[in-house]
């Protein structure tokens, strides 16, 4: 165990006003397991005092109230711009009462006051119809992280910490939560944060022994098996451990003032510019009983200190008298009298230990978005490629939206970030790079390539990681940018249901500023893995992300860079958003000017009357939605010109795909009467990027939809050429034009001699590839063929 100096210990006054607060923030969380009415116990406990359903996480709760008061006492000495992230979400309860305890509670919640009908309602509305979860969720003020899945609060933390340079990140983990693969990941944030720039952040593992019915791996393990865990990572672990709480408060309040006297030296020597590699961050490790204070056995099996305190560590109680008895029993020994007044108000002792204002860590403006600054945005124009004529010239979509990037961050070099799992230069945003480094505070060799410790650009090989440090700076008001290949964002996609479920909820509650969105640009995608093959072919993510809240959801697929950056100068403009942006970086068409280009995105959809045969009333609708089936289709398209003059032709592009759905479904939605002019009454092939399905899913309630045939990602992947892959799921120019063809009734007599001709050239086409091991040169340097001969 890591041997601890000695500091001043607190005074006998200053201790007793300590751990009263900390007893009436457990009282005040088993009340809100367990208590209906007579909150304040001025009557026997009867059992129609007590809720039918008891639902609730009792097991960590005193280690967070714990944690909470010697937060506080740092916070009034030092005066320490603290923001608190719960990792064991579902011990909320004990954040409840310290936000109630501390009046942030009853300011932005007034049903719910410092009385005692405040405190019934504090209580009736815990795992309650009608009233709040169990875990932290946005209700909670000072709240910014969810908690109900497990992993995510030391990288919330670390993201929070990210150019916040005075704040104090206090992160509690807990010990089933530190078994998770995030969290594993999380331990490497001081190779990443910089103490001049960043905030603090503060680990307080807290070792309770047990999950809902396992030992956790860390409670078990030798204490110097886990000092040198987290040494290794970069930190230095300090001890507080034991089940006496006047010891454990001397600890407590030892530990945490070397600690910040640690931060501070940190700090000081890190402005300075004065490098410190012998100082580690601070870690505290927490050891405390499961259940700590609660009933020590029930029915004479041990409870306390067990995995039975998990959860509701008392079953039963309006069924069972005896049961009833230790639930009076246990509420009393927090001597409820001492603490709350007639009233039901904390008494002044207990509101002394609260900080002043703002420095409250539930009244944290950061933690309600209140502290965020806009980003300056350079002009789309300034970037955009020149397309004179459509398909007749290429360019690299990402390295276009490289540039912009790259000045979007000289404009805004203290609240923009990039994060991606190694892969930033490989989805060709090098510009980016021109202006600053990947971020990297360990050991440099000779051929690293512009790693800095101040670098904008964050990389290390965990989706996870590079997704929580996001989460936690847009979280806290910032903006960023996370690229990576499409098939490994699927890694991530329970983290991104959390985060939905996050603004969904934040919205309801004015007080929270609507923060900055999540953004993705999803690049090396299915359609161009050539080099990687079927493991890297995958793009369900947008399936996920679109079966989310419609307030959220977004799915963005730009056919070209004009169009890509003006998708992203949307998305970066946007708040309280997940948007999905799906574009290619391998050389490609380019299709519309910057104007044509703006106008596109706006509308989210449109039809493309240069691809088409005029006005006519189509035969057959090509649809499209991303790079690569836009190109095939329109060369599709160019093929039923040249085989079959006269038939009428109209080409749409989607570029949002949320335009897809029925207005009210979603907010994006168009009309049915738009969707029934563009799309109907004729046949429609529609070419998609993703899985064919999901189309089917947008569109299964619009007009004429009987109509609709998609074809998309079958699933067929392997490392081969673009044609082939392709080919390989029916969505190549030759299969959706016999494709077309087949679906005219007019074109029934002459099909067959069509039909052999289109199959004739898919033929050659697979053959030479099979030969040479590339596509046809009239493939690969396909054009748009220009107008129609009259």
């Amino acid at each position: 165990m890591t041997e601890i100096l000695a500091a001043p210990q607190l005074n006998e006054p200053a201790l007793s006003d300590l751990d009263a607060w900390w007893r009436a923030a457990n009282y005040l969380s088993a009340g809100q397991i367990y208590l209906l009415d007579n909150p304040l116990l001025t009557e026997p406990l009867a059992p129609e005092h007590i809720k039918p359903r008891l639902i609730g996480h009792w097991g960590s709760v005193p280690g967070i109230t714990l944690t909470y008061a010697h937060l506080n006492r740092m916070i009034r000495s030092r005066a320490q711009r603290t923001l608190f992230v719960l990792g064991p979400g579902h011990g909320a309860a004990g954040l409840n009462a310290a936000a109630w305890l501390e009046g942030t509670y009853s300011e932005h919640h007034p049903q719910v006051g410092q009385d005692v009908a405040g405190m019934r309602e504090l209580f009736r509305q815990f795992s309650f119809p009608g009233g709040v979860p169990s875990h932290a969720s946005p209700h909670l003020p000072g709240s910014i992280h969810e908690g109900g899945e497990l992993g995510y609060s030391l990288a919330h933390a670390t993201g929070a910490a990210l150019d916040n340079p005075d704040l104090l990140v206090a992160c509690v983990i807990g010990d089933g939560e530190a078994e998770t693969g995030p969290l594993a990941t999380s331990w490497h944030a001081p190779s990443f944060l910089d103490p001049a720039t960043d905030g603090i952040v503060l680990p307080i593992l807290h070792l309770n022994g047990y999950k809902i019915a396992n030992p956790t791996l860390l409670s078990r393990i030798p204490r110097s098996d886990l000092d040198s865990l987290l040494s290794g990572h970069g930190w230095w672990p300090l001890h507080v451990e034991g089940s006496d709480p006047t010891a454990v408060h001397e600890q407590f309040a030892t530990v945490l003032d070397i600690a910040m006297d640690r931060i501070a030296e940190i700090r000081t020597a890190a402005r300075r510019g004065v490098s410190t590699p012998a100082l580690r961050l601070p870690a505290i490790v927490l050891a405390t009983p499961k259940g700590w204070t609660g009933p020590r056995s029930v029915d004479g099996v041990r409870v306390e200190g067990t995995f039975r305190a998990h959860q509701v560590p008392l079953g039963g109680v309006r069924e069972d008298p005896g049961h009833l008895a230790l639930l009076e029993q246990w509420l009393l020994s927090y001597h409820p009298g001492e603490l709350f007044g007639p009233d039901g108000a904390p008494v002044a002792r207990l509101r002394e230990q609260a900080p002043v204002g703002d420095l409250r860590m539930s009244a944290a403006p950061i933690a309600h978005g209140r502290e965020q600054i806009d980003l300056r945005l350079p002009a789309v124009s300034d970037y955009a490629l020149p397309v004179d004529v459509p398909a007749s010239s290429t360019g690299e979509a990402t390295q276009v939206l490289g540039t912009y990037l790259r000045d979007t961050l000289v404009a805004n070099p203290a609240n923009m970030l990039f994060f991606s799992p190694d892969e930033h230069r490989s989805n060709r945003l090098d510009a980016v790079l021109e202006v600053t480094g990947r971020r990297w505070r360990e050991a440099t060799v000779d051929g690293d390539d512009r790693l800095s410790p101040t670098g904008r650009v964050f990389e290390v090989l965990s989706e996870h990681l590079c997704q929580g440090w996001l989460e936690g700076y847009l979280l806290t008001g910032r903006h960023g940018l996370f690229s990576s290949y499409e098939a490994f964002t699927h890694i991530v996609d329970s983290m991104v249901v959390q985060h939905a479920k996050w603004l969904v909820a934040a919205a309801e509650f004015p007080w929270r500023e609507t923060i900055p969105s999540l953004n993705y640009l999803i690049t090396s995608h299915v359609w161009r893995q050539d080099h990687n093959g079927a493991s890297h072919q995958d793009p369900g993510f947008i399936d996920h992300v679109l079966s989310k809240r419609p307030e959220v959801a977004r799915v963005y697929l730009p056919p070209d860079a004009n169009c890509l950056l003006h998708v992203m100068d949307h998305c970066l403009r946007g708040r309280g958003r997940v948007n999905v942006v799906v574009a290619g970086k391998q050389p490609a068409l380019q299709y519309l000017d910057d104007d044509r280009a703006r106008d596109h995105v706006a509308r989210g959809l449109g039809v493309w009357s240069w691809a088409g045969t005029g006005d006519t009333a189509p035969d057959i609708v090509l649809a499209c939605a991303g790079d690569v089936p836009t190109q095939e289709t329109l060369a599709a398209a160019a093929l039923l010109r040249e085989l079959v003059p006269g038939l009428h032709v109209r080409v749409v592009n989607v570029v949002d795909l949320t335009r897809l759905f029925s207005p009210d479904r979603h907010p994006h939605g168009i009309p049915d009467s738009d969707y029934a002019a563009m799309f109907g009454p004729s046949p429609v092939l529609f070419a998609f990027h993703g899985y064919p399905w999901l189309i089917h899913q947008l569109t299964y309630r619009r007009p004429y939809h009987h109509m609709l045939h998609v074809r998309g990602f079958r699933d067929n992947g392997t490392t081969t050429t673009p044609f082939d892959m392709c080919a390989l799921n029916g969505i190549d120019r030759y299969q959706l034009a016999m494709a077309a063809v087949e679906l005219v009734p007019r074109l029934t007599g002459r099909a067959a001699p069509l039909l052999a001709t289109l199959a004739e050239r898919l033929d050659t086409a697979l053959a030479y590839t099979r030969r040479t091991g590339e596509d046809l040169p009239e493939i690969t340097g396909w054009t748009w063929p220009g107008p129609a001969e009259p």
